[in-house]
């Protein structure tokens, strides 16, 4: 006799068996289940858990006061720096407005400054100074922020000694680049880029 002839012979698995087998699994989850809902439970609370700490909770950590009084600060003296330039220190003053940009703005004000301002100053002996008479932060994430306010000017020329004072209000955007904010766009609000 051969294995398959074993085989043959066996009898096969009656449908009322398999049936029954089916039926005792069911009965025996049925029995547990409140473990398994328990489990399915603390399974759901964990992951809502971690959700809200990476998704709420820590980005406020990074975004706390202490970060709105530095975007803050480095928006307004970002803004004087940009602002505030004279025909005698017209160099140095470019210099202090440049180390306070990302690079993706840095093109753009490198060429506003040799070819207007720049220009401007010498040609008129124009000297302005720019004073920031209030800041507040409009928008602020983990690595952006956007801050909004008004900045008087005074302006002198080699025509007007007298000085001519101006007020306008500056919408400055910031990223965060290696730990320092920088402006990465800077526009006055009643019209282009300053």
């Amino acid at each position: 006799m051969t294995v398959a002839d074993e085989v043959a012979q066996e009898p096969a698995p009656h449908p009322s068996s398999r049936l029954r087998g089916v039926g005792h699994w069911l009965r025996r989850c049925l029995t547990r289940w409140r473990a398994i809902l328990l489990t399915i439970a603390l399974i759901a609370a964990t992951g809502f858990a971690a959700g809200y700490f990476y998704f709420v909770y820590r980005p406020d950590m990074q975004t706390d006061d202490a970060a709105t009084h530095q975007v803050t600060k480095a928006a307004s003296d970002g803004a004087v720096a940009l602002l505030s330039y004279s025909p005698d220190t017209l160099t140095r003053d470019f210099n202090n407005a440049k180390s306070r940009l990302t690079e993706n703005y840095l093109h753009y004000y490198q060429q506003f400054a040799e070819k207007v301002v720049g220009v401007a100053a010498m040609r008129g002996q124009v000297t302005t100074t720019a004073t920031v008479i209030k800041a507040a932060v409009s928008e602020i994430h983990p690595n952006s922020a956007v801050v909004l306010m008004f900045i008087k000017q005074k302006t002198t020329s080699k025509d007007k000694p007298d000085p001519v004072i101006t007020s306008s209000s500056l919408k400055v955007e910031l990223t965060k680049v290696k730990g320092s904010w920088l402006i990465d766009n800077f526009e006055a609000l009643t019209g282009g880029r300053p």
